[in-house]
């Protein structure tokens, strides 16, 4: 007999499956520093700080945005949880920071069980790559507030760095220059307005003659984490600065570690914009401007970096199979 609360659309049931489900997958990500497994009311992280003389913990909580819905037109939901580990390690790491743990909430109209554990799937293929554990979350359902094929995630991403090593653009000088590195699409952000422009035109599973895959699969591209090429350029201190692109655009994100007194100036013509940006610009009509405000239009990541780093940075970047572009400079 279905209980009141299942009439009014939650199963208790379901909440207590998906734990059980995702028990062995988040296992499958924790290092020796997670002293709990899933299911306790907190989870516990024992820091290492050998090596630390003044260590600070770093943290970033962010969602994936719209791009959900892409995923759920496609009823495909194994990379969206990639997306948002990559979002969450790439925020921290260009403050210089290792990441350590990562938290998750997933909230359902109606909670499917194959869909959460898909989702989870994502996190933890994403969580092992940056070597990051996955060590608990919340997954709530929601039917009052969500529609019943709809679904939202978050995560939080709590990260360690040496005080003295933290990148906060204090050391960016006058005639740096910006080296960018490409994007594997839109990443998380614009998906707003590319759904707005895109599919009142095509069919998610439509394949315009300029791009390689359908509307949805490339839509879907992974969100890239830039933690190995990072890690690398900080070892061999080359960099003033990071700046990772989402929400605002290379200008409206680089703005953020660049001191007040210096401005940026940018050569958009120093790299080739993807297909889907153009897509999306000549399908909306969208002007150059907004384009630059909303999307990343291929560049991820930004390095702010002496002139006389540059060369060494480009060197870096091949012998890790990362392409990168001076696309502009401090003054």
């Amino acid at each position: 007999m279905n209980s009141t609360y299942e009439k009014a659309g939650v199963s208790l049931k379901s909440g207590e499956e998906v734990v059980n489900r995702i028990k062995s997958i988040a296992k499958s990500t924790f290092s020796p520093n997670v002293l709990t497994g899933i299911g306790h009311f907190g989870a516990f992280y024992e820091l290492d700080l050998k090596g630390y003389n003044n260590p600070v913990l770093v943290s970033s909580v962010d969602g994936v945005g719209t791009k959900l819905k892409i995923a759920i037109k496609m009823n495909k939901h194994n990379t969206i949880g990639q997306d948002l580990v990559n979002h969450c390690v790439n925020d921290i790491a260009v403050c210089g920071a290792t990441p350590l743990y990562f938290m998750d909430y997933l909230a359902f109209g109606k909670l499917e069980l194959s869909i959460a554990e898909e989702i989870i799937q994502g996190f933890a293929i994403a969580a092992k790559q940056n070597k990051v554990s996955l060590i608990g979350g919340e997954t709530a359902e929601m039917p009052g507030l969500y529609s019943k094929k709809d679904y939202d995630i978050s995560g939080t991403i709590i990260g360690i760095v040496e005080k003295d090593k933290i990148i906060d653009g204090s050391k960016v000088q006058k005639n740096d220059v910006l080296i960018g590195f490409p994007s594997s699409g839109l990443h998380t952000n614009g998906y707003s307005l590319a759904r707005e422009v895109l599919l009142k035109k095509y069919d998610i599973n439509d394949k315009p003659d300029s791009l390689e895959n359908s509307i949805g699969t490339e839509l879907l591209k992974i969100h890239k984490s830039y933690l190995n090429l990072i890690k690398k350029l900080i070892s061999e201190n080359l960099v003033n600065a990071f700046s990772h692109i989402t929400g605002g655009g290379i200008l409206g994100n680089t703005k953020r570690v660049v001191p007040k007194g210096f401005n940026i100036t940018i050569d958009w013509k120093a790299w080739e914009i993807p297909e889907i940006f153009k897509l999306i610009q000549l399908t909306g009509n969208i002007s150059d401007n907004e384009m630059r405000n909303v999307f990343n239009i291929g560049i991820g990541l930004v390095a702010i970096a002496n002139k006389d780093n540059a060369k060494r940075i480009l060197a870096v970047s091949s012998n890790l199979n990362e392409k990168a572009f001076i696309i502009g400079e401090i003054i």
